[in-house]
């Protein structure tokens, strides 16, 4: 099967799903007063929502709530399906995990390299003699330490 073939599988498959949803809409006129929309339809009306909402900017026949509804169990419903759907918050800390772990690892190979030129540095300015210049190479050294910091965070930062 090639990737032509598997891509008109699926929109084969997508358009029945898509009149099937279409059927399930919020503000239906099977519910009345009498008889309003509970909680199993919220649940529904929940899950469906995001594509309701795509439709109700075309058409404005189609709601995303039930106006007609039990209230409270309705809400619940409308509630959970949505939550259902979008997994609720538990994403953002899972990428906000992710950013702490990248930020340690750039904070550790930034002080491996800090280290390595500090070090190099400091052997290049042993080989001189004169305090003066020893001196000046601290000068030096501690204005590449302060710039390089800077220099890697910026450049960490840019993701």
């Amino acid at each position: 099967m090639t990737l032509q073939n598997l891509r008109s599988y699926k929109t084969l498959l997508l358009l029945p799903l898509l009149f099937l949803f279409t059927a399930c809409f919020a503000g239906d006129p099977q519910f009345v007063r009498g008889e309003p929309a509970g909680f199993w339809y919220g649940l529904w009306h929940g899950m469906i929502s995001f594509i309701t909402l795509i439709i109700h900017i075309f058409n404005e026949n189609v709601s995303v709530y039930e106006v007609n509804n039990t209230g409270g169990w309705y809400d619940f419903g409308f509630l959970l399906g949505v939550i259902f759907v979008w997994g609720g918050s538990s994403h953002v800390s899972c990428r906000s995990a992710a950013k702490k772990q990248r930020d340690k690892e750039w904070e550790e190979v930034g002080e491996k390299v800090e280290r390595k030129i500090m070090r190099r540095l400091k052997e290049w300015a042993e080989d001189e003699d004169d305090t003066e210049v020893v001196k000046e190479w601290d000068d030096i050294s501690e204005k590449v330490e302060q710039k390089l910091k800077r220099k890697l965070r910026e450049w960490a930062e840019k993701e």
